[in-house]
């Protein structure tokens, strides 16, 4: 079946000449390494994904343009068309509205430029938990711009380190992967002093991880 197209997702095309506007962009930014179709086809899925679970439709069209942007970046590097310079880690939970965005967002932060992360979610919902962005501004942390997004094969295919946190069987297990399952609690409708404890845990865990890479 393919996938469902801009213009079905929002209802009368409202959205065509900002979808437009976004294949073209990454169509120029990815020239080299994908035809025009394949850029296309990247911006309906991840426009008609996030058509489905976005509560503001009026920040669609950046949302739509990230992730298509970060999802041809992850099918470049697992096909080997493009270079990867540092080691991939995704972060899945299910909503990809708290736990993984927490892990993803401390990694990148207790290794600035030395590894790259990703974090999505088995069911993702529309917006990330406040108290998570909370919790992680007192740590200097600015996780405002940040999103939950679905997950796809070609992230999984590009990572190096995967960590899931209640996700299930939801991660397709691929070979040459490392892997790794964390019994972390869901801070999902929990008040502000659970979710740093949960932010703490995981800091733990992040910085072992890290540690374990080298980096």
């Amino acid at each position: 079946m393919s996938a469902p197209t801009p213009e079905a997702a929002t209802g009368a095309g409202a959205h065509t000449d900002a979808v437009s506007q976004i294949v073209e962009d990454l169509g120029y930014a990815f020239e080299s390494t994908f035809t025009g179709q394949e850029v296309r086809r990247a911006v309906e899925v991840a426009w008609s994904e996030l058509a489905a679970v976005s509560r503001i439709p009026t920040y669609l069209p950046v949302l739509t343009a990230r992730l298509a942007r970060q999802r041809l970046t992850a099918a470049a590097q697992a096909d080997g068309r493009m270079v990867k310079t540092v080691p991939e880690l995704l972060f899945v939970c299910v909503h990809n509205a708290g736990r993984s965005q927490m892990a993803a967002a401390l990694a990148a932060h207790l290794a600035p430029g030395r590894v790259h992360v990703r974090s999505a979610g088995s069911a993702p919902i529309g917006q990330i938990n406040p108290v998570v962005v909370q919790v992680l501004a007192e740590r200097g942390i600015d996780l405002r711009e940040a999103f939950p997004k679905p997950l796809a094969d070609d992230v999984v295919h590009a990572a190096d380190v995967i960590v899931t946190m209640g996700c299930g069987d939801a991660c397709p297990v691929l070979p040459g992967k490392r892997y790794e399952d964390w019994d972390v609690p869901d801070p999902a409708g929990r008040p502000v002093e659970v979710v740093r404890d949960i932010r703490d845990q995981l800091q733990a865990r992040v910085t072992a991880l890290l540690r374990e890479l080298d980096l």
